[in-house]
């Protein structure tokens, strides 16, 4: 630059460090002289004719006064005299080289970093969209890449316009830094929100053989790592970061295994997987995260003990989340060392505040890869137990005791400890399978598996005891979804132990469930709470707008039983299950064949109604929800059945329906249409099960259903059991089994075939004809005769053979 140092303007009678300059702060700790010095370079800045004295007052403020001694409003006096966009074109001046200038590139980068460091300190300057717009530069200093793209030069425009919109007066000099232009800074924010990234391979030759110093310039790379940090910490920080190829220049700089930026850049990795990001960046970056990952296990498994605990929580940051790259061997062998080191620690005597990191990344490991690299059974109990012992120890302590966030943390990883106890401890038939040199298949013997269920049972006494005393004005507590989780898991597996205890708290459980279902508002804070644990599951998102899904299975089980299924009912359980349904069905309807999935917890809600229709008919009869849920299947069935991934569902409302329909009398008057239209639909569904073409020999079932079958077999045998039902209360469904066909096509298919799959599915057809037979003297006319011919399956229907006479 043509000028090395600032003048004030002659023209000016205010002199520099007067009253009218001294009103906007006082400089923090400043002395008396860099206090003056402060104000006579502020005057510099204000009336600045170009970038020259700009500079060289800045240069000033940089040496005699250090950031770290200036107070906020000095700093906006600063910023608002210079602006974001003349440090981002120092930035761009040293990237670009070959520009007139009296600094080298590096002193134009130090200094601009410098600048936007003291203006990050300020949340409302942290966020402004210049400094956001500075991000690639800073990353490419950090890993020593220079880059260069279309995005990047976003920066220069702005700040060549907001040069010119905040000090119209400041004409293009000689002297002056090099501003390119391109998009505005409001036009690359946007396009950054919508999930732009920035291309990694794009970087801007410079003539430069090396433009950023090497080894990297701590202070320089200090105020990098400020600036990058305190974006993060923005409520939407890790987005912009991530959108802004954060993850690829981190995984750089930290590769280059500096001492500074292996701590710096670790932290900021870690902070940009420890929320809802993680997933977004392990499915951008998967190689470059994994090799890092692969660095870190090794130095953990070389680390002295006391270094193995820290790195404990480091650790779970960087695991990618469950169900990525689950076949990927290198990952597979980094969790398999993790556990190698893991035993031997969960093994000796650590304190409670020691124990507690070490089961929070053995949670997340077995999120990863379950118990199969774990290691041997006796450790799979060594581990369990500890995850009781400390859930106890947390949980039984007295009312009003609030639980800190970190052992509320811990405690939720050792529920899913728990819960995968359960599932091991429950499995039956468990078969060894091949494993790598590094790791054991965990079988558990029935003697282990006795002793995991007895702790188990002690530790959910403990959760039990503990939402005793959970109030409604705590349902919104993420920690308290957890626990309900962790209990729903358990009572879907056994719930014979502690019946009177689970009785007493149903209450408490069904409410809970109402009150997320009914809010959506709680499903994003246990969202978040749970990013940052970075515990989850590869199968079932813990969300917080649905708990009822969790409690389902439980649901099921004690509606079988009389005395909790009485408190069930208290407590309007079946209207639940019914909106449950509703809301459910709402967002199915509208999905193709081939892009609706199949829900489970959709059936788990029909099985729980089935059991209150086989089990309370009096309140079937009477309950306006089951009426409310008739409308739902007349409306549902006719579109499920063509979408064959959904048979499971299709069979449960069919039989729900049919379950119903033989509660309620004949109608005094015409037939509901929508009645009409379910059981039409339902014959037709029925009807299709099995396939006569195979006849004389056994009859064999439709393509639809032989995938399906041995979940939907019972559902359909007692569909057709229900059907009986109907035509004994409602008669007029007899003349819709003629008319649908379902009785000629029966006949036939019994007649020709020579066996049926099975002696409950000949006893399920045998009651439905035989309740025809005995509620019709057509449809005992025409099963006789057929029966007459004494040949198929027909002919081995004994209580039919007697009713129709012809035994």
């Amino acid at each position: 630059m043509a000028d090395s140092a600032g003048v004030p303007p002659e023209e000016s009678s205010q002199p520099p460090g007067g009253k009218e300059e001294q009103g906007g702060g006082g400089g923090g700790s400043l002395t008396d002289a860099q206090r003056d010095v402060l104000e006579r370079c502020l005057y510099t800045l204000k009336h600045a004719k170009n970038d020259s004295h700009t500079l060289a007052a800045l240069l000033v403020i940089s040496r005699l006064c250090p950031a770290n001694q200036l107070d906020k409003a000095t700093l906006r006096r600063i910023f608002e005299a210079v602006g974001l966009n003349f440090p981002a074109r120092l930035l761009m001046t040293a990237v670009r080289g070959g520009e007139s200038s009296d600094l080298a590139p590096n002193d134009l980068l130090s200094l601009g970093t410098a600048l936007l460091a003291a203006f990050s300190t300020d949340t409302d300057m942290a966020s402004h969209p210049q400094l956001l717009n500075t991000i690639p530069f800073l990353l490419g200093i950090i890993a020593n890449q220079p880059v260069f793209n279309e995005q990047n030069s976003s920066a220069e425009k702005q700040s060549k316009a907001g040069e010119t919109m905040t000090r119209p007066e400041n004409k293009a000099q000689p002297g002056d830094v090099a501003h390119p232009a391109s998009k505005s800074a409001e036009e690359t924010e946007a396009s950054q929100q919508q999930g732009d990234s920035v291309s990694t391979g794009d970087s801007f030759s410079t003539p430069q053989e090396t433009l950023f110093p090497s080894p990297l310039d701590e202070a320089m790379a200090a105020d990098c790592y400020q600036i990058l940090s305190v974006v993060c910490a923005l409520p939407r920080g890790s987005d912009l970061l991530l959108n802004r190829g954060a993850v690829h220049f981190l995984c750089q700089a930290v590769a280059k295994n500096e001492t500074f930026s292996h701590e710096k850049g670790l932290a900021l990795i870690g902070c940009i997987l420890s929320g809802k990001t993680k997933e977004r960046a392990w499915s951008r970056y998967p190689e470059e995260l994994l090799t890092l990952l692969v660095g870190l296990s090794n130095d953990f498994c070389k680390a002295t003990e006391q270094t193995r605990l820290d790195m404990c929580t480091q650790l779970v940051h960087f695991l990618p989340p469950a169900g990525a790259a689950v076949e990927s061997e290198p990952l597979k062998g980094v969790v398999g060392r993790l556990w190698g080191v893991l035993r031997p620690m969960m093994q000796s005597k650590l304190t409670p505040k020691q124990i507690r990191p070490v089961l929070i990344l053995s949670a997340c490991l077995l999120d990863l890869y379950g118990w199969d690299l774990v290691g041997p059974p006796k450790f799979c109990c060594l581990l369990v137990n500890r995850a009781c012992v400390e859930v106890r120890m947390g949980l039984e302590e007295p009312p009003g005791n609030e639980l800190s966030l970190e052992l509320q943390h811990t405690l939720t990883g050792c529920y899913r400890i728990m819960e995968a106890a359960i599932e091991q401890a429950c499995s039956v038939g468990v078969t060894q399978t091949d494993a790598s040199p590094q790791s054991s298949v965990s079988v558990l013997s029935l003697q282990q598996s006795r002793q995991v269920l007895g702790v188990l049972e002690e530790a959910f006494s403990a959760v039990v005891y503990h939402l005793q005393q959970v109030d409604p004005s705590r349902f919104g507590d993420p920690f308290v979804f957890a626990t309900f989780r962790a209990l729903c898991s358990w009572l879907a597996e056994e719930t014979s132990c502690l019946k009177e205890e689970v009785t007493g708290l149903l209450p408490l459980l069904v409410g809970y469930s109402r009150s997320h279902m009914q809010s959506d508002g709680l499903e994003q804070s246990f969202s978040d709470w749970m990013a940052e644990l970075s515990v989850n599951e590869e199968r079932t998102r813990w969300t917080g707008k649905e708990a009822l899904r969790y409690l389902l299975p439980a649901l099921c089980h004690l509606s079988a039983e009389e005395a909790p299924r009485k408190v069930l009912l208290s407590l309007d359980t079946p209207s639940l299950l019914v909106d449950f349904l509703s809301q459910c069905w709402t967002s199915l309807k509208g999905k193709s064949s081939s892009v609706a999935a199949r829900d489970p917890s959709m059936e788990t809600a029909c099985s729980a109604l089935l059991n209150f229709a086989v089990t309370e008919p009096e309140r079937v009869r009477k309950d306006p929800c089951f009426r409310t849920l008739e409308t739902l299947l007349s409306e549902a069935l006719p579109v499920l059945v063509h979408k064959p991934r959904l048979l499971v569902l299709a069979a449960n409302f069919c039989t729900l329906g049919l379950m119903i329909g033989r509660l309620k009398s004949a109608p005094s008057g015409s037939v509901e249409a929508g009645q009409r239209r379910f059981f039409s639909t339902a014959l037709r569904f029925l009807r299709g099960t099995l396939d006569p073409s195979s006849s004389p020999g056994p009859v064999s079932l439709s393509g639809n259903w032989k995938e399906s079958w041995d979940e939907a077999a019972e559902l359909w045998r007692l569909g057709l059991q229900a059907l009986g039902g109907c035509v004994r209360s409602q008669p007029w469904i007899i003349s819709l089994v003629r008319e649908e066909g379902w009785l000629k096509h029966t006949l036939n298919m019994l007649g020709e075939c020579s066996a049926l799959p099975d002696q409950q599915t000949q006893e399920a057809l045998e009651e439905a004809l035989c309740a025809m037979a005995a509620q019709c003297p057509l449809c005992k006319q025409e099963i006789g005769d057929v029966m007459r011919g004494g040949k198929g399956a027909l002919s081995s229907m004994r209580n039919l053979k007697t009713l129709v006479g012809t035994k």
